[in-house]
């Protein structure tokens, strides 16, 4: 049966039970409900019958190529009209169910040959792929009996990725709201790229002292110099078992994803090369640093299904392949975590194998329920032995991050919440202070 009755129909039907009810009283009451049902039902049949599904309408599902993780994705149900007449119709989408939901159905009255829209949001917990099912429609009858019911197909995957969102409005914030200013006053004198030349004043550094041209002169001249664009940025992304790690509705790599993705952006809008690896005991992914907005598609395309996986990490692997396959000198941005002095000696041992070819950033993602032990007074015996053991892990931490910067590399250790902003500020301070 395609059809289901109306709030109508089963208020007319009770009414007819009620008489039916009352023949103990007078039996032509008995066969007057009983008639009027029969009736009633028999109606109901024809009115199915005179609500034709085929032609009266199209439906058709829109929504972005690309949903964000952890914001809002708009869906739209688009319907079209083919009657004369006004149509009543009731649409319930089938989304995909591990996403979170506002309004994915709802009632409305499509004018004659007109059009109508019904639209709501989803919330996507993780990214990868998640499944649309059908579009379930149901069409008022013309007495409003009867809702005819059908099932337009309209199965379609998609695709869910980091939040490049978020990445676009980091792009916005580093270079055109707090950090442009900041970056014109500090591009001279501090680069790689020589810009032009002017007279020498105190305070400049007299190895940026142009000689033959003071000779020339007969005065002081000193070189400028500009950030270097095209410089090469090496993204490497742990994908091991410390990264499945939750930190509210997401994973440690969740979060490394969304702020390797945000420095990409910044890395090519600035003229730079971005390159991606993840690895956990293999390289599991390699993209050599390419410059342009094509590069930044790939970069995402790889992200958007990379999981965390319970194997540990090999950086040794892992530096090799950057060691082996990327010969230009480059800033490597390690997304990682360490919370034992086995895990930090390994890293430490094969951090030291890119220096001095390459530059690396080693970024330890923090945990805030890990910091919030040692912050407030001990209740309890329990409560000691949790601090002891935090600020054991956080000492250790801190160990391998200063052993990093002694070698000759960089160290971030900051919280998941303040990360892909934090990261893209460094690596911005990486450039103007020309390091790469």
């Amino acid at each position: 049966m395609n059809f289901v009755f109306t709030a109508r129909f089963i208020l007319a039907f009770t009414g007819g039970l009620v008489v039916f009810s009352l023949g103990w009283v007078n039996p032509a009451l008995l066969w007057a409900g009983l008639c009027f049902d029969l009736a009633l039902i028999g109606a109901a049949l024809v009115d199915a019958a005179r609500t034709p599904l085929r032609g009266s309408f199209t439906v058709r599902r829109t929504c972005a190529e690309r949903f964000a993780l952890g914001s809002g994705n708009t869906v739209t149900i688009e319907v079209k009209s083919h009657s004369p007449l006004p149509l009543t119709l009731w649409l319930k989408d089938e989304h995909p169910p591990e996403m979170e939901v506002q309004g994915r159905e709802g009632q409305f009255v499509l004018p004659a040959r007109g059009t109508a829209a019904l639209a709501y949001e989803l919330t996507t917990p993780a990214r990868g792929r998640f499944q649309f099912g059908d579009i379930a429609v149901r069409l008022l009858s013309p007495w409003g009996l009867v809702w005819r019911q059908t099932s337009v197909p309209a199965a379609e995957s998609v695709k869910v990725y980091p939040d490049f969102r978020a990445a676009q409005r980091q792009v916005i914030e580093a270079y055109r709201v707090g950090r442009q200013g900041e970056r014109r006053q500090r591009l001279r004198g501090q680069g790689r790229e020589f810009e032009s030349l002017r007279e020498f004043v105190t305070g400049d550094e007299l190895r940026h002292v142009a000689w033959a041209a003071s000779a020339r002169r007969g005065k002081l001249v000193t070189r400028q110099y500009q950030i270097e664009r095209s410089q090469s940025i090496i993204l490497m992304v742990d994908c091991g078992r410390l990264m499945t790690a939750r930190i509210g509705n997401f994973t440690k790599l969740d979060y490394a994803v969304n702020a390797a993705l945000a420095v990409a952006y910044v890395a090519v809008a600035g003229g730079d090369q971005a390159g991606l690896l993840t690895f956990t005991r293999r390289v599991d992914d390699f993209l050599p640093p390419k410059p342009g907005a094509g590069q930044l598609g790939t970069i995402l395309e790889l992200l958007h299904d990379v999981q965390p996986q319970m194997l540990e990490p090999s950086y040794a692997r892992a530096f090799a392949h950057i060691n082996r396959y990327c010969r230009r000198r480059s800033l490597v941005i390690l997304l990682t975590d360490v919370v034992d002095a086995d895990a930090s000696s390994d890293l430490l041992a094969h951090t030291a194998s890119l220096i001095p070819r390459h530059l690396p950033l080693i970024v330890t993602i923090g945990d805030r329920d890990l910091r919030a032990f040692v912050k407030p007074r001990p209740a309890s015996l329990d409560d000691v032995y949790a601090q002891s053991v935090a600020e054991e892990l956080l000492a250790q931490r801190e160990q391998a991050l200063n052993r990093i910067t002694e070698l000759g590399g960089l160290a971030l250790d900051v919280p998941t919440g303040q990360l892909s902003p934090a990261l893209v500020n460094r690596y911005l301070e990486v450039k103007t202070r020309g390091l790469i």
